[in-house]
C-alpha cells in the first residue's frame, strides 16, 4: 500500500501525523474499492493507536482490518493482525482475550506452513506464560519458535527469541543462561545492526552483571546502553540508562555519582512524560477533529438522503394525487350511473311495495275494526256479567237479611231448617263458578294483565286477583262488597292488605295504580 513506509517512520516521533496519513489512505482504498489496501491500513492505524495506550480505538481498527482479511481470504495477512490484536490485549489487561487470538493465528500460520509466522505466534505465546509467571511453558514456546526460525534461517528475528530466553531465566535466577543468551541475542542484534534492539540487550546484560554483584562490569554495559541511547535519541533507554547507572553506583557506594544519574533519569522521564503528553494531546486532537469531520459529513450525507427522500417522495405523492383524481372522477362517473339505476329501481320498488302497503294497512284496519267490535263486544258482555253478579248477589243478600231475621224469631220448630237453608245461601254466594268465567272474559278484555301483577306479587291469592279485577274495572266500592260478599269495613282491611302486598308507597292510589298497567 502507498505511503506505509511513510507512516512507519512517523508513527513513533509523530503518531498525530502518522493517524491523519492514514486516515487518507484508508479513504482513498475505500474509494478505489480496494479492500486489502483499507484492511492494511486500519491494520497501521491500529498499530498507532496501540503505542499511544489508546487500546480501546486499537483494537476497533484492528478488529475490522481482521474482517476484511477474513471475508477476502488473506490468511497470512489475518494472522498477522491476529498477532497484533493479542498485544494489545494483553495491554488492556484481558489475557484470554490475548491468547485466543495467539492460538488463531498459531493455527493459520500452521495452515500455511509459514514457520516465520509460527515462529512469532510460540513467542507471543511464550512471553504471555511468562507474565503469568508459568515458566516452563514460557521457555518450551519459545524453544519452539527459536526451532523453527533455525530452520528457516532467520538469524534477525532469532535474536529476540534469543532476548525472550534470556528474561526467563532472569525471572527464575538462572543467571549464567541469561548471560549467555544475552550475549547470543546482543551478537546478532550488532550483526544485523538493529541498533534498538541493541540498546535494550545491553542495558538487560548490565542488569545480569550487577545481580551477580560484577557492578564495573554492569557499570560499563549501562554506559554503552547511554551511548547508543544518546547517539540514537532514544529517549526511554537513555532514562534506562540513567538510572542502571545510577544503581551499579549506589550499589558501588559512590553516592555524589548515584544521585547524579538517578537525577538525570528522572529529569530524563519528566522530558519523556512531557513529550508523551504534548504528542497524545496532539493525536486526541487529530482524533476529536477527525471525528467531528466525520460526524459534519455524517450529518451533510443524511441531510442529503433524506432532501432525496423528501424529492422522491414528492414526486411520488404528485404522481399518487394526480392517479387518485382519475380514480375519484371515474368513480364518480360510475357512482352516478349506478345511483341512477338505483333510483330507478328503487321508484319501481317503492310503487310496488306502497301498494303492498296500502292493501296492508286496510287488511290492519279492517282486522282493529273487527277486534275493536269484538273487544265492544266482550266489554258489554263482561259489564252484563257483572251486572248479573251485583243483582244475583243483591238478592241473595236479602234473603240472607229475612233470614236472619227469621232466625231470631224463637220458634224452634223452623230454626233447623232455616239455618240448613241459610247456610246453602252462604255457599251459593261464595261460589267460583261464576268467577272463573268473570275471569276468562276479562282476561281476554286486558289481556297480560294478571301477568303484569303477578310481576309485581307472585303470592297473590284468588281473592286476591277478584279484587284486582274489580278495582281495574274502576266499579264502585258498593259494587265491590256486593260482587265480594263482605261488609265496607272488610273490604278496607282486604284493600289494606292488597297495597302491603304490592309495596305500594304511602299515599299512592290503589286504583290508580291498576289502572296504569
Amino acid at each position: 500500500m502507498p505511503g506505509i513506509n511513510t507512516v512507519s517512520k512517523l508513527s513513533t516521533a509523530y503518531p498525530d501525523s502518522a493517524y491523519t496519513l492514514l486516515k487518507v489512505l484508508i479513504a482513498k482504498a475505500r474509494q478505489d474499492k480496494n479492500r486489502i489496501a483499507e484492511a492494511t491500513g486500519l491494520q497501521q492505524m491500529g498499530q498507532v493507536l496501540h503505542h499511544e495506550g489508546n487500546y480501546a480505538a486499537a483494537i476497533s481498527n484492528l478488529l475490522e482490518a481482521e474482517k476484511i482479511f477474513r471475508a477476502e481470504n488473506q490468511t497470512r495477512y489475518l494472522g498477522q493482525t491476529l498477532n497484533y490484536l493479542g498485544d494489545v490485549y494483553y495491554y488492556n489487561k484481558e489475557p484470554r482475550q490475548a491468547m485466543r487470538q495467539f492460538n488463531e493465528a498459531l493455527r493459520l500460520f500452521r495452515k500455511l506452513k509459514d514457520d516465520k509466522g509460527i515462529a512469532r505466534s510460540y513467542g507471543e505465546i511464550g512471553h504471555l506464560y511468562e507474565k503469568k509467571t508459568i515458566y516452563d511453558s514460557a521457555y518450551l514456546y519459545q524453544r519452539l519458535a527459536m526451532d523453527h526460525l533455525v530452520h528457516i534461517g532467520d538469524s534477525a528475528s532469532l535474536a529476540k527469541i534469543y532476548e525472550n530466553i534470556a528474561s526467563i531465566m532472569e525471572d527464575q535466577e538462572r543467571y549464567d543462561s541469561s548471560l549467555y543468551y544475552y550475549q547470543a541475542s546482543l551478537r546478532l542484534n550488532e550483526r544485523f545492526h538493529n541498533s534498538i534492539a541493541q540498546i535494550e540487550v545491553v542495558n538487560n546484560l548490565g542488569d545480569i552483571y550487577r545481580k551477580t554483584g560484577r557492578y564495573a562490569m554492569g557499570l560499563q554495559y549501562s554506559r554503552r546502553a547511554m551511548a547508543l541511547s544518546q547517539q540514537l535519541n532514544e529517549q526511554y533507554q537513555l532514562s534506562s540508562a540513567y538510572r542502571d547507572i545510577g544503581r551499579s553506583y549506589g550499589l558501588m557506594n559512590q553516592y555524589d555519582s548515584a544521585y547524579y544519574y538517578t537525577e538525570l533519569a528522572r529529569v530524563s522521564q519528566k522530558k519523556i512524560y512531557e513529550t508523551e503528553n504534548t504528542r497524545q494531546i496532539a493525536l486526541i486532537q487529530v482524533l476529536f477533529d477527525t471525528e467531528k469531520k466525520n460526524s459534519e459529513i455524517t450529518r451533510l450525507n443524511a441531510e442529503k438522503r433524506i432532501n432525496i427522500i423528501i424529492t422522491t417522495a414528492s414526486v411520488i405523492i404528485l404522481i399518487l394525487l394526480l392517479f387518485l383524481a382519475v380514480l375519484i372522477y371515474l368513480r364518480q362517473k360510475l357512482k352516478i350511473r349506478t345511483e341512477q339505476e338505483m333510483r330507478e329501481k328503487q321508484q319501481h320498488i317503492f310503487q310496488t311495495e306502497n301498494g303492498l302497503l296500502e292493501t296492508e294497512l286496510k287488511n290492519k284496519a279492517l282486522e282493529e275494526s273487527k277486534l275493536k267490535q269484538q273487544l265492544e263486544v266482550k266489554s258489554k258482555e263482561l259489564s252484563s256479567y257483572i251486572l248479573h253478579l251485583i243483582q244475583k248477589n243483591e238478592a241473595l243478600q236479602a234473603i240472607k237479611t229475612d233470614l236472619n231475621e227469621l232466625l231470631k224469631d224463637d220458634k224452634r220448630d223452623h230454626k233447623k231448617h232455616l239455618k240448613q237453608l241459610l247456610y246453602k245461601i252462604n255457599i251459593s254466594v261464595s261460589q267460583d263458578t261464576y268467577w272463573r268465567e268473570f275471569r276468562v272474559i276479562f282476561e281476554q278484555v286486558h289481556e297480560s294483565f294478571f301477568d303484569s301483577v303477578r310481576g309485581i306479587c307472585a303470592n297473590l291469592t284468588a281473592n286476591d286477583l277478584r279484587l284486582i279485577a274489580l278495582l281495574k274495572m274502576n266499579l264502585s266500592t258498593s259494587d265491590i262488597t256486593t260482587l265480594l260478599g263482605v261488609s265496607a269495613d272488610s273490604l278496607r282491611v282486604i284493600r289494606y292488605r292488597l297495597r302491603k302486598k304490592l309495596k305500594l308507597e304511602q299515599g299512592k292510589n290503589l286504583s290508580t295504580f291498576l289502572q296504569s298497567l
